[in-house]
């Protein structure tokens, strides 16, 4: 069964595909067709917009689901004429709030993710910048500025969830990999010992490991299931020597490494929701 699904903002869509995506995703007996529309802030783009879910309807024989936080009542109008199912968010949620807080909500496109100048998006540049300047070992002099420290094998997963981490919680988070000369001897490199409060570990099934190595290099040592199931037995060995938390990231998202990390190690957002 195909549905076919569209986010339509007059911003930047993030708004209708974070909710819209949170909702299909329990309807998981049904494949969607994911269609982002940004930018849909004129009568001309609500019309070629209605279109093409229009034609979408007729293509799969089934109206579309519209996900929308379109500000302009014209212009939402003019999506309400399409063949579809519609989720007005703005809609749904601000009206009640309105009613609760006895006051007028300010119906600003893009306020969710503006303005420009704002502590939280100074932060949120802040830990990426970081993020990215301590990736891999980068700059391991710069730890003392960390908010954590993520260590594990060669594509556990630690660049992307740093990066996340950043975006999402302006998290200044470096990452370190371990490589068989760290873990030799069961022991901590010293500036890691410096840092040891600091430190989460992540850690992967080796056939999964195998197989993200293998596209990055097909058939070689460093991809063989042997090395992928030794690194990760003897980080596995040295998180438990020195009793650093760790989580797997084989059946995870990023976004849900990343919480997950934030509540372990105690971590507070740094952005405001």
């Amino acid at each position: 069964m195909k549905r076919y699904a569209y986010f339509i903002s007059d911003g930047t869509g993030i708004t209708a595909e974070t909710l819209g995506n949170s909702l299909l995703s329990q309807f998981d007996k049904i494949q969607f067709e994911r269609v982002t529309l940004p930018y849909i802030d004129s009568v001309e783009k609500a019309e070629a917009a209605v279109a093409k879910i229009n034609q979408a309807a007729i293509d799969s024989e089934s109206s579309a689901i519209v996900f929308d936080t379109i500000v302009d009542k014209n212009i939402r109008a003019i999506i309400d004429t399409a063949d579809a199912f519609k989720v007005d968010i703005f809609a749904a949620f601000l009206a009640p709030l309105e009613r609760e807080l006895n006051v007028d909500s300010c119906y600003t496109v893009g306020k969710s993710h503006s303005p420009t100048d704002s502590a939280n998006y100074l932060s949120r540049i802040d830990a990426v910048n970081f993020a990215l300047d301590n990736d891999d070992g980068a700059k391991t002099r710069h730890y003392e500025e960390a908010d954590i420290i993520l260590i594990g094998v060669s594509r556990s997963g630690k660049t992307p969830t740093c990066l996340y981490l950043a975006m999402q919680f302006g998290i200044k988070a470096a990452n370190y990999p371990l490589t068989e000369d760290d873990m030799a001897d069961l022991s901590l490199p010293a500036f890691l010992q410096m840092h040891k409060h600091k430190l989460f570990g992540l850690t992967i099934d080796p056939d999964r490991l195998s197989a993200i190595r293998n596209e990055r290099r097909a058939n070689s040592r460093y991809a063989s299931l042997k090395q992928c199931y030794h690194e990760v037995d003897e980080v596995e060995l040295l998180y438990q020597r020195e009793q650093i938390q760790s989580i797997s990231t084989t059946d995870k998202s990023i976004e849900e490494i990343s919480t997950r990390i934030m509540a372990l190690a105690g971590l507070q957002r740094r952005l405001q929701s």
